[in-house]
């Protein structure tokens, strides 16, 4: 049996809870130009390309901040498919005098980052092409961070007309605080089969399938041993592994059983937690 995820495993949605839609929607839809696909009193589907939903909204008439020094999510990446769409999601974000949390190169992407109305992380990003990527001599992807060439990516957007959320957008990795770095790393290694990419010491790891720098980032920046937030707190309520290969799903099951973690079936789908109480659906796409 394989000990790795197959090389098209991806990260295919996230499930955000939210405390007010309306509010979420003019960010999401009306600034990122996100699609809205389905949508009910309190919930509401966004897409990319029209057909296949990367959010979920779910408002709760409870719902409070997260609170800080928790677990759960540092932020969700949503990956465009070039620079150009990179320039013109940053042109339109200063246009509108939206808050920018940091800008940063990591030599094999360059990003932006920003919250939603509820604090929610959000990176905004591109890769750069793999045969650009560098690595030192154990085999760790080389990822530095280093300020934006803000002007070069604005530029690459010059004369362009912006057209809303590129059709080709997908989540590219979800980045979580966990409580327990070895532990978590358990999990996602042993358990689903992901691979060590990247590492910053003893505070972040980075895991991926098919070489990617990385579909998971995990990091103790919160706290050593951090408490899990609240049910009702926003962030990310659950977020989905994709792959093509129903065999592949099995072997992702009898890791989970021989490693002693508890998962449940539903609709052909596995559902099971990590180690900080993030919720984890693995599916076939």
């Amino acid at each position: 049996m394989s000990a790795l995820l197959p090389d098209d495993a991806g990260i295919g949605s996230v499930v955000f809870t939210i405390s007010d839609l309306e509010q979420s929607l003019s960010f999401y839809e009306e600034l990122l130009g996100f699609q809205v696909i389905e949508k009910t009193p309190c919930t509401a589907k966004l897409s990319a390309d029209g057909k296949h939903p990367l959010i979920v909204l779910e408002e709760r008439e409870d719902a409070i901040r997260k609170p800080l020094h928790t677990t759960g999510l540092y932020h969700t990446a949503v990956l465009l498919p070039d620079r150009t769409s990179l320039g013109m999601i940053l042109r339109r974000l200063v246009q509108h005098d939206y808050p920018l949390q940091g800008a940063a190169d990591h030599h094999f992407s360059e990003a932006v980052y920003l919250p939603d109305p509820d604090g929610n992380g959000l990176e905004l990003y591109r890769d750069r092409d793999r045969s650009q990527w560098t690595y030192d001599d154990e085999g760790w992807i080389y990822a530095p961070t280093v300020p934006l060439d803000a002007d070069a990516v604005l530029q690459a957007a010059e004369g362009k007309e912006w057209q809303g959320m590129p059709a080709a957008t997908i989540i590219g990795h979800i980045h979580l605080h966990v409580g327990d770095l070895e532990e978590t790393k358990a999990f996602y290694v042993s358990g689903l089969g992901f691979s060590p990419m990247v590492h910053m010491g003893d505070h972040a790891l980075f895991v991926a399938a098919g070489g990617y720098h990385h579909h998971i980032g995990l990091n103790i920046w919160a706290g050593r041993d951090a408490a899990r937030p609240p049910e009702n707190a926003v962030g990310l309520k659950e977020y989905t592994i994709t792959m093509r290969d129903g065999q592949k799903l099995d072997e992702v099951r009898s890791r989970l059983q021989k490693a002693g973690i508890v998962y449940d079936d539903q609709d052909g789908d596995v559902r099971t937690r990590d180690t900080s109480g993030s919720r984890v659906r693995l599916a076939v796409r």
